[in-house]
């Protein structure tokens, strides 16, 4: 067991890959909690898929800007969805739609008039956490700290947005600069994950370690604190298996926040389909006549 422990932290680039799957698991579940309780699962989609037109620019003009690129394209996407709801009678959901397709269809366009189809788009989709450098580490850790020191300073303005907007609108709070902020949060750990799982699967990592704490805890603190260790455990234990077993880095991690999910979906004391009180009593019935054979 221990070599079994031991053996992939021989490797530089797998120390660099679990570290890495050690922040991004704690920041994809500060932010996914917050994405959760204001049900705006969405937007990640959005912008996770808009980041594309972002990628071809910067790819174009020199590859040390991808990450700038994905962050402005990502940002602005979400500006355009919130301009579209506000500024019409467009529902916002529709207005995601419009968008996503609109950021993806455009960075095809662009793949194809910059001619920037030579970079490794498999790479941008699916993820290769094997190919992540030193430097994406510190990049990732001082995206993460900056994330949790703004959510440690303005946790109760955020808790009051989330859970009141309008309310939060009313007593005077800047409500425009706190979406911005969440928007710019958001698109901050996609870029941060893309390298990871890829933007295909980077959902995972924000909506798995939240919804997963979301059914074993009830306040919002708990639900960040709880879906942090899921998200470090499961992009660690990922990354194990995925080295012994021969796997795919990201889909691993993807899968090993499934089973956490669904073993949560079952057991929750609260809100497990099988810990349920009329669940409970159902299968005592069912074991009730073995039971009685067995005496």
């Amino acid at each position: 067991m221990w070599d079994w422990l031991i053996e992939p932290l021989q490797w530089g680039y797998m120390r660099d890959a679990i570290a890495i799957a050690l922040l991004l698991g704690i920041l994809g579940a500060v932010v996914g909690s917050y994405l959760i309780v204001q049900q705006m699962i969405m937007i990640a989609h959005v912008i996770a898929h808009a980041v594309l037109p972002g990628l071809s620019i910067a790819f174009f003009v020199g590859e040390q800007f991808l990450s700038l690129g994905a962050f402005v394209a990502g940002t602005l996407s979400a500006l355009v969805v919130a301009g579209i709801h506000q500024r019409s009678r467009v529902k916002v959901d529709a207005a995601m739609a419009l968008t996503l397709t609109s950021f993806l269809g455009l960075g095809v366009i662009l793949i194809t008039l910059l001619e920037t189809n030579q970079f490794d788009l498999s790479s941008i989709l699916f993820g290769d956490i094997l190919g992540v450098r030193t430097s994406d580490v510190w990049h990732t850790l001082i995206i993460t700290v900056i994330v949790l020191l703004l959510t440690k300073l303005f946790y109760k303005e955020l808790l009051f947005y989330t859970f009141d907007p309008l309310g939060a609108q009313a007593s005077g709070l800047p409500v425009t600069t706190m979406y911005f902020g969440f928007v710019c949060a958001i698109t901050l750990t996609i870029v941060a994950s893309m390298q990871t799982v890829g933007v295909l699967l980077v959902i995972s990592l924000l909506v798995g370690p939240a919804i997963t704490a979301y059914l074993l805890v009830k306040e919002l603190h708990q639900m960040m604190g709880l879906g942090a260790i899921i998200g470090v455990m499961a992009g660690v234990t990922g990354m194990y298996l995925s080295y012994h077993l021969d796997l795919p880095s990201g889909p691993a991690i993807v899968m090993v926040v499934f089973i956490f999910f669904i073993l949560a979906f079952l057991f929750s004391p609260t809100q497990g389909i099988l810990t349920e009180p009329g669940t409970v009593r159902w299968i005592a019935k069912i074991l009730q006549p073995l039971k009685l054979w067995k005496r």
